[in-house]
């Protein structure tokens, strides 16, 4: 396969003349922190995503988990169960609150937590259950919601990748007591950095916007400890910009990844479940029975024989991060962590650069590289 082809990366945000006219616009009034842009950008995203749940946005997603857990009372002595199969910001936002992250293994085909694990791993000192919408396909919320009934906890939804996914008709960040959504700029949508917190109770979102803004709601006025988390005007005007045009992005992604189903051979492809609306964050398949090295030696075929982009999420369990090892078995989380790899499935893609992929994807697994 010859090299001069155009490389096409593993993902691409789209950033257009509206964003830069937006972002003009509010340098241009002088209000250029948090202010009318970030009021009106929680507003249309309420409205949007999460049927109209308050929300309050942050100047990262990881701000957003870390300041939801607390508002829902996180602390020391506390236990939250969390997949090990997914970025460390998911325990890191459990930890730096003085709790203790539970991880358990997940479910092999749509990779998000299983909820026979989570049943298992609960204690006297677990207080929540932070599912992750891994790659943009919702976990089993009902199955989730019940345990958590059961058990008097609370739940927080990671849905960093995950804006506009469904299960069961309902819209991710709608389910738990909190969600919190990044808006990165890999994410399906982005507003340079930030994210947002959709809460359940008005209380919540109250004291989330005391905990971004050093514990303020009235200037100088502190009514608790906080932060700086606040968003600027500027990232909520890219935000807006590119809120309007999710839509039609997730349509594109959706008829990309059909398109991969269609065509993909040696190599399992993305599952959906019932009932769930998968909007495709990554589009991860899976070398089924590949070693780790295997996996990456076909990573790196796809990469230098033909030029396509392509990412491991994610190669190290976060169980086994050096900041987090802990002896636990978890052996689907173990074996997908040898297996997956992300396909591009940005909207910027060409019919030509799809075609391309799969040839590539075809060949260099036929090859069993």
């Amino acid at each position: 396969m010859s090299t001069d082809l155009p490389f096409i990366p593993p993902a691409k945000p789209l950033i257009g003349s509206e964003e830069r006219e937006a972002v003009d616009r509010v340098l241009a009034s002088g209000m250029v922190a948090q202010g009318p842009e970030v009021a009106a950008f929680e507003q249309e995203f309420s409205a949007a995503l999460v049927d109209g749940r308050e929300v309050v946005a942050v100047n990262s997603g990881t701000s957003g988990q870390h300041l939801g857990m607390l508002a829902l009372g996180l602390g020391p002595g506390d236990e939250v169960i969390v997949p090990s199969f997914t970025f460390a910001a998911t325990a890191n936002t459990v930890a730096v609150t003085g709790a203790t992250p539970v991880f358990v293994d997940v479910d092999p085909e749509i990779f998000t937590v299983d909820p026979a694990a989570v049943e298992a791993a609960i204690t006297e000192r677990t207080v929540g259950i932070q599912p992750v919408h891994l790659y943009g396909h919702p976990a089993p919320m009902d199955a989730l919601l019940a345990l958590a009934e059961r058990h008097g906890l609370w739940v927080f939804e990671d849905a960093a990748q995950a804006h506009g996914a469904t299960w069961q008709g309902a819209p991710v960040g709608t389910f738990g007591q909190g969600a919190m959504f990044s808006l990165y700029p890999t994410k399906n949508m982005t507003s340079g950095e930030g994210g947002m917190v959709a809460c359940a109770a008005a209380e919540t979102a109250r004291t989330v916007r005391l905990l971004r803004n050093q514990g303020m709601e009235t200037q100088y006025a502190n009514e608790i400890v906080g932060y700086n988390n606040r968003m600027t005007d500027i990232h909520a005007a890219i935000g807006r910009v590119q809120l309007a045009k999710l839509s039609g992005w997730t349509a594109a992604r959706q008829r990309c990844a059909a398109f991969f189903d269609a065509h993909l051979r040696g190599v399992v492809t993305p599952v959906v479940r019932e009932g769930a609306t998968h909007v495709y964050h990554q589009y991860t398949i899976r070398l089924e029975g590949a070693s780790a090295a295997e996996r990456d030696a076909a990573a790196t075929a796809l990469r230098e024989e033909h030029q396509v982009g392509c990412g491991v999420y994610y190669p190290t369990p976060v169980h086994r991060l050096r900041t987090f090892r802990t002896e636990v078995d978890l052996p689907v989380t173990e074996r997908l962590a040898a297996e997956v790899l992300s396909l591009p499935v940005h909207p910027s893609l060409t019919d030509e650069d799809r075609e391309r992929i799969v040839t590539a994807v075809n060949t260099v697994a036929g090859a069993g590289a």
